[in-house]
């Protein structure tokens, strides 16, 4: 069971060094600055005051590449500069656009299930799900009987996910707009105001540890994220070793890991692998669409060399990996239909499951 730590932080990423590849790290300092200023009660959907997220854009590439060694003494300043490096602040109206391509099936997928199993969360409990997307937990917890806020920066994401909740009729589910970086107290969000706190594949935030307090904050009894144990939800990490990038994978999830060390948090660690079934149209747009996996993984960490070296590979292995895909013109579950060609298995991505109790 999760709990606090402060007198062994580091425990935790020797615990996660383990379950993943050779990775070392040192301590995490534990000097941190304080926690987040408790911010004043305001109304909303359970009696306070109510005041008035597989892409992304395109990382750009530097000529210069960061190398993160996972040996810091200040993770968060460590994944502030990585970010900085790897990509450009995510863009709302980037996800009004793509919120049509997202389901809103009132079955959730298999990895919303598996997220709910391991999140815990009991009967009658309130939940805060913040990134909430098109709803992949908040419609299954609102249709379980939880009231939930779920926020959201995207417009889009939140109009989408109103439709499914008005076909479902399901009423305990309250959309919010708001982003990781506004003032939550001006919104009427405020400490200890729900049971539970989801951040599901949505914290691609600038400060990570500011991220995570906020959570911290806001729930009263726990805690639950997933991050990816590689760069981005985009990258299959297969196919970057076989591509010769394994060591450009930079696992994501053990930021958050010391980070939380240091705050004297020692968190549950589990992992959820989901698969998804890419199709394209010719061989050209295969090999794009994997160009800007390695771009959008390994563009921040390595350099110009390295990562055309990957790029004449890719060639010899989408000749070995492209194969015609015997389900074209079948429905992608994306408001689309597959396409004539396919990888001959599906790209794997491992999602690291998070969990903390207050």
């Amino acid at each position: 069971m999760a709990g606090k730590n402060t007198s062994e932080p580091a425990s935790s990423f020797e615990q996660a060094e383990r379950s993943h590849r050779a990775l070392a790290g040192t301590s995490a300092d534990q000097t941190g600055s304080s926690r987040l200023d408790q911010a004043p009660a305001s109304t909303g959907p359970f009696g306070e005051s109510d005041p008035a997220n597989e892409i992304g854009t395109e990382p750009a590439i530097n000529v210069q590449p960061f190398n993160p060694k996972l040996t810091t003494t200040d993770w968060n300043a460590e994944w502030m500069a990585l970010q900085q490096a790897r990509r450009k602040a995510d863009d709302p109206s980037y996800w009004d656009s793509r919120s049509r391509t997202f389901p809103t099936s009132t079955e959730p997928s298999a990895y919303a299930r598996r997220f709910i199993e391991l999140a815990d969360i009991q009967p009658r409990e309130t939940v805060f799900d913040m990134g909430c997307g098109t709803g992949a937990l908040a419609v299954p917890l609102g249709l379980a009987g939880h009231k939930v806020v779920a926020a959201d920066f995207s417009r889009g994401m939140l109009d989408r996910m109103s439709e499914a909740l008005k076909q479902t009729e399901v009423h305990t589910v309250f959309p919010m707009q708001l982003s990781w970086e506004e003032d939550w107290a001006a919104k009427g969000v405020r400490p200890g105001m729900v049971d539970v706190c989801t951040a599901s594949r949505s914290i691609a935030t600038a400060n990570l540890r500011d991220s995570l307090l906020r959570l911290t904050d806001i729930a009263r009894r726990r805690v639950c994220i997933t991050l990816t144990t590689g760069s981005s939800p985009r990258t299959d990490e297969r196919i970057m070793a076989d591509l010769g990038l394994k060591d450009a994978l930079c696992p994501d999830y053990l930021y958050a890991i010391n980070i939380l060390a240091a705050e004297g948090i020692l968190p549950q660690v589990d992992f959820i692998r989901s698969e998804r079934n890419d199709s394209f149209d010719t061989p050209e747009q295969a090999a794009e669409s994997l160009r800007r996996m390695i771009d959008g993984a390994a563009g921040a960490v390595v350099g110009e060399q390295q990562r055309q070296a990957a790029y004449v590979r890719l060639h010899a292995w989408l000749n070995d990996n492209l194969v015609p895909n015997e389900h074209a013109g079948s429905p992608d579950g994306h408001g689309g239909v597959q396409k004539a060609l396919r990888l001959r298995n599906p790209r794997v991505i491992t999602w690291a499951f998070i969990a903390w109790d207050k």
